[in-house]
């Protein structure tokens, strides 16, 4: 452990940060394989593919009802034991629903999943910004964010491998194994850090009821709300822009899921180095030019646009849909102060919102309007967010590009 001029605790190495990065890949894998295992679960519980697939929605609505709740009934818990005690629990939770025997029972375990990561996964994202010395908080966010997004092209698509070769309950087991493994790993390498300071809930309250606060969170609805959207229904996009799918098809899936993962690194880099305001106005710009593009090549290539362009656009899509997650965290944590975990415990809630609108808004698109109508949607929902944002930015400036938000006491053992 070292001590920096602001008597802030700080671990040595890196390993506390891969437990923060793991947890959340963890959480991630765990709320999006189910879309990988439909058919199974379906057929297993004998319900619709469609009634299975709300197993998926009530996780979401649950982590962004329960999120901000959870966030203010546990600030004064030591982090460790949140973190540790909640992986635990994910664990337990995961096996039993493996061993569910039925369709409601299920959907009780996906609740109890899913407060689970409502009251770490905020937790573990200021943790981050906590612990880093103040001119690295954008890359330590920007790496446990890259947690979720690596959930999506590794943990996914891993889990649907192990469920098609031993059943579906054998992925949740898997998920279970791996998330006891990185609670061991958290209880070792993670220092033991008290909770938030003595700050009242009213006072907390009133901290995330201010005008930027709210705004970062309506920004992050917007932005989750257009970059999702695109991701949701790429099948459909990229078939109606190109003509093809299967094995394009999963090019193009491969080409976002590179690209995410490099974005979310770089906005991590980029928000220590510009600033998190900067940063986040460079991440929506180019999100609404990526989405645009796409919206373009629709509207006049009529299903002959060539494979390398139709990439290219996605490349930056997904460069920038999920490379203003470590900005817009950073930016939160840094105008809520103490009442920091709240703040992006609210803004992870606003991102699932965001998924929310994006399944309906993209469908609702895709229905009249086909794969163009998709992409044009998501360009003005990324454009909305990005007129949001310069305004917030403008009224609300953060005074400093990396800015220590940390609490200036701690202890260790």
């Amino acid at each position: 452990m070292t001590v920096d001029v602001s008597g802030v605790v700080r671990p040595r190495g890196s390993g506390w940060l891969v437990c923060l990065l793991l947890t959340t890949f963890v959480i991630g894998t765990d709320d999006f394989v189910i879309a990988g295992l439909l058919p199974e679960i379906a057929g297993d519980v004998k319900v619709s593919e469609a009634a299975a697939g709300q197993l998926v929605t009530v996780f979401s609505v649950t982590y962004a009802i329960a999120a901000p709740i959870l966030a203010v009934a546990t600030a004064r818990l030591p982090r460790k034991a949140l973190v540790v005690g909640g992986l635990t629990v994910f664990a337990m939770a995961n096996v039993a629903t493996a061993l569910a025997s039925g369709y409601g029972l299920l959907m009780a375990m996906r609740v109890l999943t899913a407060l689970v990561a409502a009251s770490i996964t905020p937790a573990v994202f200021a943790l981050a910004g906590r612990l880093s010395a103040p001119e690295r908080i954008g890359r330590s966010i920007g790496t446990v964010a890259a947690g979720l997004t690596v959930s999506l092209f590794v943990g996914v698509p891993a889990g649907t491998l192990v469920g098609d070769a031993f059943g579906w309950r054998a992925t949740f087991v898997a998920v279970a194994v791996f998330s006891v493994l990185v609670a061991a790993a958290a209880a070792y390498f993670l220092p033991h850090l008290t909770g938030a300071p003595e700050v009242s809930v009213t006072q907390k309250l009133r901290i995330l009821n201010r005008p930027p606060i709210l705004m970062c969170v309506a920004g992050t609805v917007l932005g989750a709300g257009s970059g999702l959207m695109t991701y949701t229904y790429i099948a459909p996009v990229t078939e109606n822009l190109t003509g093809q799918a299967g094995a394009v098809l999963a090019l193009f899936i491969g080409v976002v899921g590179v690209a995410g993962a490099i974005g979310t690194f770089a906005g991590g880099r980029l928000t220590d180095r510009w600033g998190a305001d900067k940063t986040l106005l460079a991440t929506f710009t180019g999100l609404v030019a990526a989405t645009a593009a796409l919206a373009l090549i629709g509207a006049t290539a009529d299903r002959q646009a060539p494979v390398w362009l139709v990439a290219l656009a996605l490349a930056l899509w997904g460069f920038t849909a999920w490379g203003f997650n470590p900005p817009m965290n950073t930016r939160a944590l840094h105008l809520a102060q103490d009442a920091g975990t709240e703040a992006v415990a609210l803004n992870t809630s606003g991102l699932y919102i965001g998924i929310a609108i994006a399944g309906a808004a993209g469908g609702a698109a895709l229905s009249s309007h086909h794969g163009t109508g998709v992409s044009v949607t998501a360009t003005a929902l990324g454009l909305a967010a990005l007129l949001l944002m310069i305004t917030s930015v403008h009224r609300h400036p953060t005074t400093t590009p990396t800015p220590d938000t940390t609490p200036q006491t701690s202890n260790a053992v």
